[in-house]
């Protein structure tokens, strides 16, 4: 069993992402067809070419926003996307046109500053739980939001007083909440941690571990 802890992005800077309503679904959604990334829209038509090595979702790019290039900061709104082709990383429009191709010397700083999750994973005899309290005593059920009965628990970033939990159970991926209930059903073999989530709403999935597409919390596929 392999646990995929996903990069943002490739490169010497950090993409951060605008913060969606929760019943939020993108109209273009990137998908993979022959290794190449494209883009789909909500009823799964091929809106943008695959021809991608990496194809990240439409949202909003801190580095560029905060550009010193006053010409390169429209290109770091939520109206683009970052894309990768043959090692150069581009900005498209949701025609698909690369519209900016970036350049180190455009990008600033993001300066968001880091909150810390309400609840943290416990491992107890080799399993994970759920804890919010600084100090628990392990013998004690009640210190415990979720008793540890899980392989790996990994708490998602976006809403930190009811966050979504990736967890693995008898081999296979799944999403449950704080309340230990099953949001997405232990049927993948992976379940990518990255910020997907917290940027569209979406879990990047996959049967094989091979092959990736998104769910929403409803565990509709796109």
């Amino acid at each position: 069993m392999k646990i995929i802890f996903s990069l943002i992005f490739i490169g010497c800077f950090f993409t951060a992402f605008s913060q969606m309503k929760e019943d939020y679904l993108p109209s273009l959604i990137p998908q993979k067809i022959n290794g190449k990334a494209g883009y789909i829209d909500q009823n799964g038509k091929m809106v943008i070419a695959p021809e991608y090595h990496i194809a990240m979702f439409f949202s909003e790019d801190c580095n560029l926003i905060n550009s010193p290039n006053k010409n390169a900061r429209i290109f770091g709104s939520a109206n683009y996307a970052t894309v990768e082709k043959n090692k150069i990383s581009y900005r498209i429009n949701k025609k698909g046109k690369r519209v900016y191709q970036y350049k180190k010397s455009d990008l600033g700083k993001c300066s968001q500053p880091y909150e810390a999750s309400k609840f943290k994973a416990y491992k107890l005899n080799g399993m994970y739980g759920l804890v919010s309290k600084e100090n628990i005593n392990p013998g004690n059920y009640k210190d415990f939001d979720i008793f540890p009965e899980y392989q790996m628990l990994y708490i998602l970033e976006s809403d930190k007083e009811n966050p979504m939990i990736v967890a693995v159970k008898d081999d296979k991926f799944g999403v449950i909440d704080k309340q230990n209930k099953i949001v997405i059903p232990f049927i993948y073999n992976e379940i990518k941690t990255n910020f997907s989530w917290k940027t569209v709403k979406l879990f990047e999935v996959s049967r094989d571990g091979e092959d990736y597409f998104f769910v929403d919390k409803n565990n509709k596929a796109y």
